[in-house]
Formats: C-alpha cells, structure tokens, sequence
C-alpha cells in the first residue's frame, strides 16, 4: 500500500469513526445537503471560471483565424480546458443526476449529438457558433485538433453527419469561436452556478448519481476499445476516469458518517472504502493520462486470452469486476447495500 494511498484509508476511517450517533436522520440529512452544496458549488465555480479564461485567452486575430502563431495562447487554453474538465469529473456524479439538461449541452461526445432526435446525418455545419455541437468535447476536438490519433479521426469519420474537425480559417471564424462556442460554455457553467442552491439538493439522486458514476467508467473503457472514449482528443480519458472516482470518494465520505450510525454500516462502510481502493489502485497501474491503446480486434463481449493479458485488457475486466451490480464485494454492489442500509433508492444498470 503506497503512502498516499494508506493516508486515504485512515481519512476515512476517522471520517467514519467521527460520527455523532446522538443525530436522527433528518438531522444527518440536513448537514449532508449543506456539505454537499458546499462541496459542489466550489467545483462549479472552479468549472465556471475555467470556462471565462479559455473563453479570454481564445485568439483574436486581425485578418486571418488561428495559425501557429497562436500556439501560446493556445497552450493556454488547453491548460484552462484541463481545469474546467477536472472540475467536471470530480462533480460529476451529483450534478448529471441532477441538471441532465445542462450534462447533455456540456458534456455530450460528438456521436452523442449526431443521432437521429439531435442534429441526425444532417450534422453541424458550423463548429464554431454556439449551437448544434456544444460543451467540452466540442471545444476539445478543435483546440486539441494536432493531439488527436489518426485511429480516433478514422473511427469517427464513420460517423452519420461527420464533418472534420479544423481551426477556425478566418477572423470571422476566429471570433465566432470565441463568441459562440466558448461563450456557450461560460453560459451553460454560469447557469449551473446560478441554478446550484439548497433545495437543489436531492440526496437519494445524489448518492444514486454516485454510484451510477462508478458503473459508468465501465462506459469510457467499453468505448475506449472503439476509440470512441470520453476525451479522445487530449488522449485524458484516464485522467477523467481518475477524477470520477476522486470526486465518487469526496462526496461518498460525507455520508459516511450517517452510514456507520446504521446496523451493520460500519462493516458495509468499511466494505465500500476497499472497493474504492482496490479502483484506485486499478487506475495507479495505468501510466499517463490516456486509455492503454486496445487491440486492433478487440471484443468486449468475448475477449481473446491474449487480449485479456494487454494492459487495455487488463483495465477492462478489473473494471468490469466493480462495476456488476449483484457481485458481492463489487464496488456498485457496496454502494448499494450502503443505500439500503441509510434508506436511500439502490443503482439499477439499464445495460
């Protein structure tokens, strides 16, 4: 067990061994909303001025769009993007479940807005105003356009309604950028902060939302094997995974102490705190910031013994392992036994 990994262990076991068993649920439930609206807000508020410094540090050029000329102010960019998406993994799993028309508009993949009751074959003529496409990976597939593998371009490209990714080829274009599709995510960002108070706090879809986040990093490794995972153009999906699972913990340690007032919550605590550990641990195995690459005949449904032995391989089936609601010891099985024992709606998967 690696130091830091050891300090979250006891961080939590005093988190949990901390609680007030004189407190009833309603008081329990009342200082959860409050540190939940605490804790997220900060995250929403980091999200959202990420969003205003990409927004400001998108060039301006006179007479042309962007060139290399711009790399600085790119590079900045992609240092602020990086933070708003950080911010976005770490909430995640409380504000999908509960703003989803703001994830849909800021944090849809690209395949996600060309179906049929999106924009469909017809596609989004134009990247860079705002409308149609939207959110993050919008942003991402142009600003990261010279990181992205050919393997992800060429998967893509399949795609009813393609149109290639490019930088914007004008001035006019340039501040279209900056004006609609960069100003889109300030927007949305603000509006979550506008809309983030109190009462909207619903713990039963919070705490559902925190589980649903651990069966979805099943998603970004099943799509990863074709190359269509979360943020394939920075090559940051494990990163995000990574920050999913940060966030899963912050926010998990608030119930915790409600948790080990309940008959057999301690022991169910203790159980979900290995889980998250044993994912961690999964995640420190992967170096860098990007999926493994998969092989080339990849099959999440029946694996190859030799596919399995690759690390991409490797990575799926530990995932796949916590994420089986109904597995006993699974990290989506304690969460759930967790959300029985306080009351609370149990994580159905809809695969």
């Amino acid at each position: 067990m690696t130091h830091r990994f050891g300090v979250l262990c006891a961080v939590f076991l005093v988190a949990g061994c901390s609680s007030d068993p004189s407190k009833n649920d309603a008081e329990f439930q009342r200082q959860l909303v409050t540190q939940l609206q605490h804790d997220v807000l900060a995250e929403i508020q980091g999200f959202h001025r990420g969003a205003v410094d990409l927004q400001a540090a998108a060039p301006s050029p006179s007479g042309r769009g962007w060139n290399d000329s711009d790399e600085p102010a790119l590079t900045m960019m992609k240092d602020d993007w990086t933070r708003v998406r950080a911010s976005w993994e770490r909430s995640e799993g409380v504000l999908s479940a509960l703003f989803p028309d703001l994830d849909l508009s800021m944090d849809s993949r690209y395949e996600d807005f060309l179906t049929p009751d999106q924009l469909g074959q017809c596609g989004d003529p134009d990247q860079f105003d705002g409308s149609g496409v939207t959110g993050m990976h919008a942003i991402e597939r142009i600003l990261f356009l010279l990181d992205t593998p050919a393997s992800v371009i060429a998967r893509e490209s399949t795609l009813p309604g393609y149109q290639a990714a490019r930088w914007p080829a004008t001035e006019q274009e340039a501040a279209e950028f900056k004006t609609g599709l960069a100003a889109r995510l300030v927007s949305d960002s603000q509006t979550l902060v506008d809309r983030w108070v109190p009462d909207a706090v619903d713990l039963p879809r919070a705490f559902t939302g925190l589980t649903a986040l651990i069966n979805e990093q099943a998603e970004k490794v099943n799509l990863g094997g074709l190359q269509l995972d979360e943020s394939r153009y920075s090559q940051r999906t494990m990163r995000d995974i990574r920050d999913n699972l940060a966030g899963t913990r912050t926010f998990y340690a608030r119930f915790s102490p409600w948790l080990v007032t309940k008959p057999g919550g301690p022991a169910i605590d203790l159980s979900v705190q290995q889980a998250l550990n044993r994912l961690e641990l999964t995640y420190d195995n992967v170096a860098g910031e990007a999926l493994p690459q998969p092989p080339p005949d990849w099959n999440s449904d029946l694996p190859s013994i030799a596919d399995q032995g690759t690390d991409f391989g490797k990575l799926y089936l530990a995932v796949i392992d916590e994420v089986t609601p109904g597995r006993p010891g699974s990290a989506v099985d304690e969460m759930n036994r967790a959300a029985l024992a306080l009351g609370l709606p149990q994580f159905a998967s809809t695969d």
